[in-house]
């Protein structure tokens, strides 16, 4: 019987269990997963608060990314899936202290709607010269890889790097569009360039190939869990073999031999004909210094940050008080620590009472790791004084939690996927060893599916 080791308990682990259970009931292999702390999720961690689902990690994923509401059908969740409310969203920016909505039309910092973005406050007339512009920029292809704020520059000025593409990025990695790669973080842009130059002629072009019927309604552009993230992993635990699970046990090392790997956790060591590394690529590292310097040289050269959400409730007043949509995000230049900040009542269906106002705010990269060894109390002290001075919210919380996520956040810097292709070279010369987790190909829940799934269709050779 073929044994496999999964080292890594977060959804990326959890998802190479979930795929490998089918082959141990049909009595093919045997697993062990290892988690270093008490609880597996990982990052997927949710609490109910006074009637509010507070989500200390992420609260939604991308619908056009299939995998993680696949294995919530798989586990039976299917009827617990939302959609964000669409109908309501409004995202707005904050624009020398004031908050400015993004204009309709506006595709990820692309414009194709020229009234709505030509009357918007939100830009200089510069600006909004460089997107007319933009419309007769030649097909390029380009002979390296460069970071977003190169391209979004090359294409909008440098206003729109520092009022959109770098607060977009924020929210989503954590990081800066100065060091992140285009062609990992946002791919198809280096290709709509290539294909078309202009990125907005190249977006209208996408828009009129898409099918939809008059009565149609677009799909939601998140989806979550009625009861919050969480729910994924409750109801994917009880679905394993619970003897194969194994928590509270911090693997020392791996090292490869002619029979396989042999994985050192204290009293629950063991043997493996394979394993599955899904963890952050530093720890991937730390575990494969021996077996391969190389690849552990390679993997540790990822960068990765770390964030800070805080969870907050007020009353009635304060619901009715706050403007319409999803929240707003803070470029760097406004001085502020806060990133971001989501009005979750409105984003989600069944997120919060009527009576109630639930907000989720953002601390990420150096701005989290400044204020990382101060208080709950303080940090909160922070997020309130700023929330007065850009929503003049003046209430205190009823509620307010506060949750710290260390160097969990992959940066895709300029060259990531050069990077991946070297590990890829050295991950194979090591046989029956597989990578997954967030610092690959995608940091998201559906990427982090994808790549437990797909870790483990290496190591069984289908």
């Amino acid at each position: 019987m073929t044994r496999i080791a999964i080292i890594g308990g977060g959804i990326s682990g959890l998802a190479a269990a979930f795929t490998l259970e089918e082959h141990r009931r049909a009595g093919t292999i045997d697993y062990a997963l290892y988690e270093s702390s008490p609880r597996l999720g990982g990052v997927l961690r949710t609490e109910h608060i006074q009637g509010c689902v507070v989500e200390a990690g992420p609260d939604s994923f991308l619908t056009e990314k299939p995998w993680a509401a696949d294995l919530c059908r798989a586990v039976g969740l299917g009827d617990q899936l939302i959609g964000s409310n669409d109908a309501d969203r409004k995202t707005y920016i904050l624009v020398r202290g004031r908050l400015i909505p993004m204009p309709d039309g506006l595709m990820f910092m692309v414009p194709t709607k020229i009234l709505p973005t030509g009357f918007s406050p939100l830009f200089s007339w510069s600006t909004k010269l460089r997107m007319a512009q933009e419309l007769f920029h030649p097909p390029r292809t380009a002979e390296a890889d460069e970071s977003v704020a190169s391209l979004v520059k090359r294409h909008y000025g440098a206003e729109m790097v520092d009022c959109l593409a770098d607060p977009l990025l924020s929210g989503v990695y954590g990081g800066e569009a100065a060091s992140l790669s285009v062609r990992a973080v946002l791919p198809r842009f280096a290709e709509m360039e290539r294909a078309h130059g202009s990125l907005g002629r190249a977006m209208l072009a996408a828009r009129r190939k898409i099918p939809r019927s008059a009565n149609q309604a677009a799909p939601p552009l998140f989806t979550s869990l009625k009861n919050g993230m969480q729910q994924l992993v409750a109801s994917l635990i009880p679905r394993l073999n619970q003897p194969s699970l194994i928590t509270n046990a911090r693997v020392e090392s791996i090292q490869h031999d002619t029979g396989g790997w042999s994985v050192s956790a204290g009293s629950k060591s063991g043997h493996f004909d394979a394993v599955i590394l899904a963890l952050p690529t530093y720890a991937a590292a730390q575990l494969l210094s021996i077996a391969s310097p190389e690849l552990s040289a390679e993997l540790g050269a990822i960068v990765y940050s770390s964030s800070i959400t805080v969870g907050l409730g007020y009353n009635r007043d304060v619901r009715q008080s706050l403007p319409p949509g999803f929240g707003f995000l803070v470029p760097r230049s406004e001085g502020k620590r806060l990133l971001a900040a989501t009005f979750v009542h409105n984003k989600f269906p069944h997120r919060a009472p009527e009576d109630r106002a639930a907000l989720r705010c953002f601390f990420a990269g150096s701005t989290a790791e400044n204020i990382w060894q101060l208080s709950d109390d303080a940090i909160i002290a922070i997020v309130r004084n700023e929330l007065r001075q850009i929503l003049g919210l003046r209430a205190r919380p009823l509620f307010a939690r506060v949750y710290k996520w260390k160097s969990a956040m992959a940066q895709y810097g300029v060259g990531h996927l050069e990077r991946l292709d070297r590990i890829e070279r050295m991950r194979q010369q090591l046989p029956k060893l597989a990578l997954a987790g967030n610092g690959y190909r995608g940091i998201g829940v559906p990427d982090c599916v994808r790549s437990g799934q797909d870790a483990v269709k290496q190591v069984l050779n289908v």
